[in-house]
């Protein structure tokens, strides 16, 4: 899965499902304060909340709706088996609704993409009634754009790089600058300039290998020359990462709303690198076959208006 941890996704569609946190919790015989702990993580972890209250009504915000569709599609790739070893019963799918009548575009993103411009997306929407936007949140890299793109699982595709790709033409949105986090208590967070050498011998926390976002951070260390030891904690849990920073433990890579949210936590400090990393270059490709549907041609300029 190349997106929050599948019990996150589970918590989330279980919610939906219940209409509050206090039903949700009496089904999966947890305590309240702990579906509302895992969906403030998912929610950091996508960069926009799901929820406009979600300890009283829990009503999907605009950007929760279009999530709560894309989960249908997110999970088609899990496999029964998967859910039988968990122990875990499928989760309830969130209701779509019908629309004949309107003509949809796919796109692909990850979730945080989508977090960037779903303001437009709503503004586009809104302008075309007969259009409807529907979601593929398991896009990340080039490489899954194409095989998206190609198989017609999406109109448009957004997805990470850090230069131009081979193999599928598309066009540059915007760069994100990747940064290193650790607690203000931590060694190198009292230096002024941090080298890769400093890094090398220090514990790295990172995100759950098949994380899409955990694939592109390593590439652009590895870019960037910076080699790490083998992580002491991977989880898509970012309270169990934010504990782990202000303990001490080690350092964090991140970008994106990510980084933003963690630069303003207290406790936490971006380091002073004596050397740049690479950016992560967000782009965007149209499906060769959606030339000649308007629709889609306009929505890929608006999102770049």
């Amino acid at each position: 899965m190349n997106s929050p941890s599948l019990r996150q996704l589970d918590i989330f569609a279980r919610m939906v499902a219940a209409g509050d946190a206090a039903r949700c919790a009496r089904d999966l015989g947890v305590a309240v304060e702990q579906v509302l702990h895992d969906i403030a993580a998912l929610e950091m972890r996508l960069g926009y909340p799901l929820f406009d209250d979600p300890g009283g009504d829990a009503r999907l915000t605009p950007a929760g709706h279009k999530t709560a569709q894309a989960m249908t599609l997110l999970s088609q790739d899990r496999p029964g088996a998967e859910r039988a070893a968990s122990g875990a019963a499928p989760p309830p799918s969130p209701p779509i609704p019908a629309g004949p009548e309107r003509q949809s575009i796919m796109l692909a993103a990850p979730a945080p993409i989508f977090g960037h411009f779903q303001d437009a997306l709503a503004a586009f929407e809104a302008a075309n009634e007969d259009i409807a936007i529907t979601l593929d949140l398991h896009v990340h890299s080039a490489q899954q754009a194409m095989a998206a793109l190609a198989s017609g699982r999406a109109d448009i595709a957004y997805f990470y790089g850090l230069e131009e790709p081979a193999g599928i033409e598309s066009r540059y949105g915007w760069s994100e600058p990747l940064n290193l986090y650790a607690g203000t208590s931590h060694p190198l967070a009292h230096t002024d300039s941090v080298s890769r050498e400093a890094l090398a011998i220090t514990p790295m926390l990172t995100m759950e290998p098949q994380n899409g976002m955990r694939e592109i951070v390593d590439a652009a260390l590895a870019k960037g020359r910076l080699r790490t030891l083998p992580a002491l904690l991977e989880s898509d849990n970012m309270f169990e990462i934010i504990a782990a920073l202000r303990d001490g433990v080690g350092y964090f890579a991140a970008f994106g709303t990510l980084a933003r949210d963690l630069g303003r936590m207290g406790g936490i400090q971006r380091l002073a690198l004596d050397m740049p990393l690479p950016a992560i270059e967000i782009r965007q490709a149209v499906a060769p076959g959606a030339v000649g549907k308007p629709a889609v041609g306009a929505l890929a300029d608006f999102l770049f208006l």
